[in-house]
């Protein structure tokens, strides 16, 4: 999964970054807001964390301002600000969570968790894919019959992009944004598509042709 992260203070920035790139999460780091508003319609995120009082743009401001184009990634904000106002403040703008620093990584990545389960897996950590084979989103793992399947991480990324969009086509070029962000060969996805579909009971991944590929329910 894609992260935005909107932090100013370089120390905390870095530490965030290594920490979630090192639990598998791929992290664009920032910290203008300007910037990372701009990042917002370049890129395709799957969660922001903005912190509020960064150079040209706060992290409300961005918040709002996407909120408005219709944009409704889910957003955390990681903020020195504690008081009442601030906190109700950021929940009208559209945040999912509200994180007062300092806090501790493994906080971070239990908020994550659960962002990640309420918006995009209909709050179950363990997605049953049927024929035996289940993904548990919080560990990134796959079983079948209970035994683990590893996965490289192209088919996670292309997996889970299928499950957050259950019974919807997922094209070539929803994999290229999503997925690499930026012009692959569908050639390079479908031999990594191939690979997956490989390694899953034959049947769950559907090819729908000329149009992409689907799980469905």
């Amino acid at each position: 999964m894609k992260i935005l992260l909107l932090e100013d203070e370089y120390s905390l920035r870095i530490s965030i970054q290594e920490f979630l790139e090192d639990i598998g999460y791929e992290v664009d780091c920032f910290m203008n807001g300007e910037k990372a508003y701009d990042a917002v319609f370049d890129k395709s995120y799957d969660i922001l964390l903005l912190d509020v009082n960064v150079p040209d743009l706060s992290g409300f401001e961005l918040l709002k301002n996407i909120r408005l184009e219709g944009i409704e990634t889910p957003a955390i904000f990681l903020t020195a600000m504690t008081d009442m106002q601030n906190l109700k403040k950021g929940y009208e703008t559209g945040c999912c969570d509200y994180i007062r620093k300092p806090f501790d990584l493994e906080e971070l990545e239990i908020r994550l968790h659960q962002v990640i389960k309420s918006f995009y897996f209909n709050d179950n950590e363990v997605v049953n894919l049927g024929k035996g084979a289940k993904y548990d989103v919080t560990k990134a793992k796959l079983t079948i019959d209970e035994k683990e399947i590893i996965l490289r991480k192209a088919e996670k990324d292309i997996l889970e992009l299928l499950i957050k969009n259950k019974d919807i086509v997922v094209s070539v070029e929803m994999f290229q944004d999503e997925i690499w962000g930026e012009y692959v060969e569908p050639a390079t996805i479908r031999v990594q598509l191939k690979n997956l579909r490989q390694k899953l009971p034959e049947g769950i991944i559907q090819n729908r042709r000329g149009l992409g590929y689907i799980i469905e329910r």
